[in-house]
């Protein structure tokens, strides 16, 4: 009988010399030290357009799939399926000049893959809240085939000001 060798972590967590040119290609912009936002919310949410907007209602988001969020499959990673789905619900409870929420609980259905280059349509509302707690729902579909993605609910705690 042939037994296989059964894989170690290291194993599983060898980089390929593909995965770490793709890596190495990577250009990544300085950025300037009053920016507000981070290169992760940068690197995620570059070439969104926003289609539709209802100030503390919903959002609705076009998205391309590019290179940089794919996984090795060429489908969307879901690291940056739940990264959409942070990044996406907060819009939905910011307020400027106030303190950034925290999230505090995030719950994500995987549903289907979308692959490098398909359109997404992405779209979020504000479920309601309580107290400094508020909740988002927000789902990725296919635009072309309307197909759920993904569907993600997201909690957001925020500090209130203060009343001194």
């Amino acid at each position: 009988m042939d037994k296989k060798k059964k894989k170690t972590p290291r194993d599983h967590l060898h980089v390929s010399k593909q995965d770490s040119e793709r890596v190495s290609n990577l250009s990544v912009p300085p950025q300037a030290a009053e920016a507000l936002h981070s290169f992760y919310e940068d690197f995620t949410l570059r070439g969104i357009r926003v289609d539709r907007f209802q100030p503390g209602g919903s959002i609705s988001c076009s998205f391309t799939v590019p290179p940089r969020l794919t996984d090795r499959n060429g489908n969307l990673a879901v690291g940056a399926i739940a990264n959409l789905v942070d990044e996406i619900g907060a819009t939905m409870v910011y307020e400027k000049d106030v303190p950034m929420n925290v999230s505090v609980d995030m719950s994500i259905s995987y549903l289907s893959t979308v692959n490098l280059n398909d359109e997404l349509e992405i779209s979020a509302k504000l479920l309601g809240g309580k107290g400094a707690v508020k909740g988002t729902l927000v789902v990725l579909k296919n635009k072309l085939t309307g197909e759920v993605i993904a569907e993600g609910r997201h909690s957001l705690f925020s500090i209130t000001r203060s009343k001194i």
